[in-house]
Parts: C-alpha cells; structure tokens; sequence
C-alpha cells in the first residue's frame, strides 16, 4: 500500500493504492485498470467523449517516434531542469505514454509522481513502463490533487490551465513548459504547406506565477525510414487537418531532415 498524490474524485480525500485499487479513507473505490494500473478518475462533466483523449492509433505513432530518440536533446533537458528543482513531489499534466516521465523519475529517483491525461492508450504505455508512477485519466481544468500538494509541474505539449497548476504548486514550486519553436519541423511543413508558418513563440502571462526563466533546445535530425516520417506526421496536429494531396507528397518521401525546436519556461509560485 502507498498513499499517492492523487486525490478521490467524488470527495477530494486522498488515494492509497496496492496493486487492484486505489481507496480513499471515505471507502470510495477505484479499479486500477487490469493494462496499466490506471485510474479513471475523470468526472461525468468533463468527459466530453465516450473516449477521450489522443486516439490508440496516434499514441502508438508518438511510441515509435519518441522511442527513435529523435527528441532525445530535450528529454535530457527536462530532466536535468527537473533534477535541479530537486523535487519532492511531481505532477505531470498531461503525460501521455510518458517518454519524458520516466527521464524525469530516473533523474529525480527520491521523488513521488502523479500523471494526468485524458487517453487511456496513452496511460497504459505511461503504466507498464513507470511503476513508480500513479497514473490517472482525468482533466487538466479539473487536477484530482490537493491544493499546494507538489513542487514541480511538467507541461510538455499540452492545454494550459494555469490556475489549476498554481493551485497545486506548493510556495516556492515550479512549472516547467515546453512549447514548440518558431520553426520546429520546418522541414516537413515545407514539403506539406506552399507557405509555411512560423509558430508564435511568446513567454505567457500566468496567473499566480512569476515567469523566472527560458532555456532553448535546439537540433537538426534527418528521418530515413518512410515509418518514422509516417509516425512523426501522425503524432502532430497537422495530421487532423492537412489535405490528402499534401500529406500523400509527405509519407512518399525516403527521407525527410527538418529542425526540431523547442522552448522550455519556468514560473515559481510565490
């Protein structure tokens, strides 16, 4: 039994888990789900979808990519910003299959950590590979974690909510964002777009933090596998909204070299 981060849905108490259940001291319970040791932990008004979140066939397109390494530079970066928190307590909202998670509890190997995100496929894949984590299907706009609980938030590519961030950041904690470059995949937007856009790259104003500093992860990789181009286009947004023509001239390339940019912002919660 460990009592986790993690909080009761229904009355706000926290969770202890062993390997089947998550409880709470009220009696409420919550299956740890049978591929991935999960909870569902979402509420009925924040669902939306009878299935929510980043669909099977895209988390299993950003597993291939993620696990090619090609992101490499800015997992170290994540976790070496993360160790230098030297946090007690982590949340990471919206960790996907959590690639960057287990970077960040191989770096912080004293610490605690709760994982948020709306896709069950995505948490299956965060479950198997970070036992030490307690994972959790729910909202950003609604964290299932207690006011003023962790030290650290990891945000990587994710919608922002920062009130609920601040809430439960504890005095002195940090959120740790990472957004795209201006031109992160160049490359690949030239093949898919007759002109392509630079992504907005200004440092937000957050409400209940205070912008502390920004570090810039910068490389350029070159994909020669036509199914690594297949996954790195599936994992984007641009997978959703690019016509055929324009994706066909992309996933028939052999080969495919595009910068990747991203930019990493701390705040601290006064």
């Amino acid at each position: 039994m460990k009592e986790s981060l993690l909080c009761c849905s229904v009355c706000g108490q926290p969770l202890t888990f062993d390997e089947k259940n998550a409880r709470c001291p009220k009696g409420h319970c919550f299956d740890r789900a049978a591929r991935g040791g999960y909870v569902h932990l979402l509420r009925q008004h924040r669902r939306g979808s009878s299935d929510p979140g980043d669909s099977a066939a895209m988390c299993q397109a950003r597993t291939r990519f993620l696990e090619g390494n090609w992101y490499g530079p800015l997992r170290d970066m994540v976790a070496k910003l993360a160790a230098d928190c030297a946090p007690k307590d982590i949340l990471d909202a919206g960790c996907g299959e959590g690639w960057y998670t287990r970077a960040v509890l191989e770096a912080c190997p004293d610490a605690r950590l709760a994982g948020i995100d709306l896709s069950r496929y995505a948490l299956r894949h965060a479950g198997r590979t970070c036992p030490r984590g307690d994972f959790a299907i729910a909202s950003l706009f609604e964290l299932p974690l207690a006011d003023a609980s962790v030290d650290l938030v990891l945000h990587l590519f994710a919608p922002m909510c920062a009130e609920e961030f601040a809430r439960v950041l504890r005095p002195g904690g940090t959120l740790l964002t990472v957004t795209p470059g201006a031109r992160h995949l160049w490359g690949m937007k030239e093949v898919l777009y007759q002109k392509p856009y630079e992504n907005p790259t200004e440092i937000r104003d957050l409400p209940g933090l205070t912008f502390e500093r920004e570090v810039c992860v910068e490389d350029t990789i070159t994909l020669t596998d036509p199914q690594d181009i297949a996954a790195l286009y599936q994992m984007t947004p641009y997978a959703w909204k690019t016509p055929k023509e324009a994706a066909d001239r992309l996933l028939h390339r052999d080969a495919l070299t595009t910068p990747i940019s991203f930019q990493i912002h701390l705040y601290r919660k006064g």
